[in-house]
């Protein structure tokens, strides 16, 4: 039976990465994610079901449309895989229950939301807005944190960035963060709580500061390169969704 689950969960998680790729296409265009019917984004050829199994039609096909032979981005199957083993990860974490779809739902819509900032340097309100009120909502069912944990968490979280933001764009006069990263923040403390949101925001900072520099670099491009925070967000309370109990404790025993 476990074994059923985990295969399961695996497939499902391999579906929500083939939505999860409408959505990251078309919400950035305010397109339906509903109608109509996947194509061919070069030649506009309606997709066949067969053609649309994840991953595995992508490999049958070779990575190209099967009507006019034109490369398919390896992202599709990416995304797919990324979001199976969140889903199995997740199944392993919570097991099979109202808490595993939950935090499902919760880390396909950071996926979605970090492919479309790093591809448009934007989050949108259609996402962030409902995940900030779906994980305030979902604080007063059993087995998670408090509504009063979540309501301070969404306030806390949209807080800092926006006095962050606010500050830094006093002193430079440009924009450092923008709304979507705020709302992101919101979101994400709506679900998890505001006590993590310290260590998140300190993963993202990190992380943001090495693999930016990183990408700065080996682009050659100039410090004032817009790097999208969205994604370093959302790794940031993966990592702690996780590994935050593992990751506090080691800090606690390393400097306290």
């Amino acid at each position: 039976m476990d074994f059923v689950l985990c295969l399961f969960s695996f497939l499902f998680g391999l579906c929500l990465g083939s939505f999860a790729n409408v959505c990251i296409y078309r919400i950035p265009q305010d397109k339906s994610i509903v109608r109509p019917p996947s194509s061919c984004p070069h030649c506009g050829h309606k997709i066949r079901f067969y053609d649309n199994i994840p991953v595995i039609s992508y490999l049958f096909l070779m990575g190209r449309c099967r009507q006019c032979k034109a490369f398919i981005s390896w992202r599709y199957p990416l995304v797919e895989i990324l979001m199976a083993f969140l889903s199995l990860a997740l199944f392993f974490k919570f097991g099979f229950g109202l808490q595993y779809l939950l935090w499902v739902l919760f880390a396909g819509t950071l996926v979605i939301l970090s492919f479309i900032d790093f591809d448009h340097k934007i989050l949108p309100d259609v996402l962030t807005f409902p995940g900030i009120a779906v994980g305030w909502f979902i604080s007063f069912l059993p087995g998670g944190i408090s509504w009063s944990d979540s309501l301070v968490g969404l306030v806390a979280g949209g807080g800092s960035l926006y006095l962050v933001a606010t500050v830094y764009a006093r002193i430079t006069g440009r924009e450092g963060l923008g709304g979507g990263d705020i709302k992101l923040l919101a979101m994400i403390g709506a679900w998890m709580g505001w006590q993590s949101l310290p260590l998140i925001v300190l993963m993202s900072s990190l992380g943001g500061a090495v693999i930016g520099s990183a990408f700065i670099l080996l682009g050659g491009k100039g410090a004032r390169t817009q790097i999208p925070f969205g994604p370093f967000l959302s790794l940031g309370a993966l990592a702690y969704l996780f590994f935050g109990r593992h990751i506090s404790l080691w800090y606690y025993n390393m400097f306290v």
